[in-house]
């Protein structure tokens, strides 16, 4: 059996090269070359063409992506996964606490990376892992995953656009005065650290929007459950911009947030909207915070 990832379109133009149609359908240059050179195949009518190849109104135009390899050094694991949805170009998770999307020098295993890699093993899926929303290990929440090359292209395009939108939500330390705000502040790395970021003149443009949920106080502590929606996507943008505006997520201990009650940053992604990559219908899906920061709210 085939289990090359495949494509099919209708052509529209007469006369139209192949080569121009494909980059119509969002085919981009790099998946051509790997087409040509790596074991994927184009045919129109069930002919192989060439990218030369002119096209007449209603041919059907195959394409078909060579087999991806796994990234060198991920580990295949078969840890389970919370799917939220799943189908031939996507797949979303809810992602538990104190797990890695990908692995790291010091989490070199057991992470969703891993664990997707096992999952599409067991599926005989010709593919490696794709992240497209990627969230920090001690955060929760939703994150996109594209089973394919091409759908992580389409997905970055439409991440580029404004098109993939994600909230989270977030218990920080003190009483957020302002019920509704927009921090704008840019972001870059901190000149002592590798891991830490900080707001910087010289640093990428962030925003971030934020809105009081609840205020309250536990054993004299106040403390403020907050709604966020990001419209850029900056490493470590919430944490980061709400240390600057003075309140740090509780459980951040690197950005100043303390582990008093609970044993990571209270950060949740709550929301994911987004258009399907290959059919452009829009998809929305929601998680509902975990345990640890329910019983906060709760306290």
């Amino acid at each position: 059996m085939d289990q090359r990832f495949t494509l099919r379109f209708t052509a529209t133009k007469e006369g139209q090269l192949l080569r121009e149609a494909l980059g119509e359908w969002r085919i981009s240059k790099r998946a051509l070359t790997a087409i040509k050179f790596e074991g994927g195949l184009l045919t129109v009518n069930g002919v192989e063409r060439n990218v030369r190849h002119p096209l007449q109104i209603g041919d059907i135009v195959e394409v078909k992506f060579p087999p991806e390899e796994k990234s060198e050094g991920l580990v295949v694991e078969y840890g389970s996964l919370r799917i939220v949805y799943e189908d031939e170009a996507i797949l979303v998770i809810d992602k538990p606490a104190h797990q890695s999307t990908i692995p790291s020098r010091e989490h070199p295993t057991k992470s969703i990376a891993n664990d997707v890699c096992g999952y599409f093993e067991h599926q005989d899926l010709a593919s490696t892992v794709h992240v497209v929303t990627r969230l920090d290990r001690d955060t929760s929440g939703l994150l996109c995953i594209a089973k394919h090359a091409h759908i992580h292209h389409l997905t970055g395009l439409a991440q580029r656009g404004g098109e993939i939108s994600r909230e989270y939500e977030a218990i920080v330390h003190g009483h957020v005065v302002v019920d509704k705000q927009s921090i704008i502040a840019p972001i870059g790395r901190k000149d002592t650290s590798i891991i830490e970021r900080e707001v910087r003149e010289d640093g990428q443009f962030a925003h971030t929007d934020v809105t009081v949920l609840k205020r309250f106080n536990i054993r004299g502590e106040p403390m403020t459950h907050i709604r966020l929606k990001l419209h850029t996507g900056r490493t470590h943008q919430i944490r980061v911009h709400m240390a600057y505006l003075g309140h740090p997520l509780v459980g951040d201990e690197l950005y100043g947030g303390n582990r008093a009650h609970i044993n990571r940053q209270a950060l949740h992604c709550v929301s994911l909207q987004m258009y399907h990559p290959l059919t452009a219908g829009s998809l929305k899906f929601s998680s509902p915070l975990m345990a640890d920061m329910e019983r906060l709210l709760n306290w």
